[in-house]
């Protein structure tokens, strides 16, 4: 396995800035968050260090020749809209900008995509269901064209009033995985496995890893704290992050010696990035660089 991390921690940093930061760091691959230029909605997107709207061959070249020079892989480039917007002309920005993101990704070599499949929040999963029968089939063709893998995070996108009832993520459990990998049985659709979202879900995260083994394409490290003090108050209907909060690796509730000895039983040998969104890291520069080497210094326990 190589232990990397998401780039979107690194907002305002060059895409130079960010690869220096990985090498200097000894991290050895970087998922290359790739947003519209200054297009952020969210806390962690509209972060851009590769802007796939302009990326050309000279371009490209000198993308690889700087990872090479630094000896720094790219991953995946990431991007995680909500593709099945309820508001059609968001829902077709994102997709159009999906589409750029995978023939980017092709252009560099890296042939993997890091996003979400979305998910219209205000129907219901068997309803999001038929928009991913409208919606996605003609994305993953011009992936399969171009060879491009396509890992979707098991992220249901649900934190707060904003993306209440429905979350904007419908791939977010072992079930709905097995429908949508019926809807699109496609050998470049696949997973990008986070464990802290599992959680907070009250899901074991290390069953589905064996009965998935073939669809994970991509993994990432994210901690989550569960405040039981807080969950015996709201409950599990309450907005997650009122009884939760994203950790370091280490600094949560994930038994991370059982996930990755998991991973080795699958025979995982893929990329592994560390994805900071600690709110106890994020008040200066230098407390984001701490938090990515405090992560690796961590992790390095059972990924080198």
């Amino acid at each position: 396995m190589k232990l990397g991390f998401v780039s979107a921690i690194l907002d305002g940093w060059t895409f130079e800035e960010m690869m220096d930061t990985a090498a200097e760091m000894g991290y050895r691959c970087v998922e290359v968050a790739c947003w519209p230029q200054g297009q952020a909605e969210r806390r962690y997107a509209g972060v851009s260090h590769i802007n796939v709207e302009t990326l050309d061959d000279e371009k490209a070249r000198y993308i690889l020749d700087y990872c090479a020079e630094k000896d720094v892989e790219i991953s995946s480039l990431a991007f995680y809209p909500n593709t099945m917007d309820s508001d059609l002309a968001r829902r077709s920005a994102a997709i159009s900008h999906l589409r750029k993101v995978i023939e980017a990704s092709h252009k560099l070599g890296v042939n993997m995509v890091t996003t979400l499949i979305g998910r219209d929040q205000n129907k219901t999963v068997e309803e999001n269901l038929e928009l991913v029968r409208q919606i996605w089939p003609p994305i993953i063709k011009h992936a399969e064209n171009l060879g491009v893998k396509i890992a979707i995070e098991n992220c249901p996108m649900l934190f707060g009033p904003d993306q209440w009832p429905g979350g904007q993520n419908l791939m977010t459990t072992p079930a709905v995985w097995r429908k949508l990998f019926e809807i699109l049985p496609s050998p470049n659709l696949g997973i990008n496995y986070d464990p802290s979202h599992f959680v907070w879900q009250m899901i074991d995260y290390i069953k589905p890893l064996y009965e998935f083994r073939e669809k994970i394409f991509h993994v990432h490290f994210k901690d989550i704290k569960l405040y039981r003090e807080r969950l015996d108050q709201v409950g599990v209907m309450a907005y997650p992050l009122d009884f939760m909060a994203p950790k370091l690796p280490g600094l949560g509730d994930v038994d991370w010696a059982q996930y990755v000895s998991a991973l080795t039983d699958i025979g995982y040998d893929g990329y592994t990035c560390i994805e900071v969104e600690d709110r106890a890291f994020e008040n200066s520069r230098e407390k984001i660089l701490d938090s990515l080497r405090l992560s690796k210094r961590y992790m390095e326990q059972f990924v080198i």
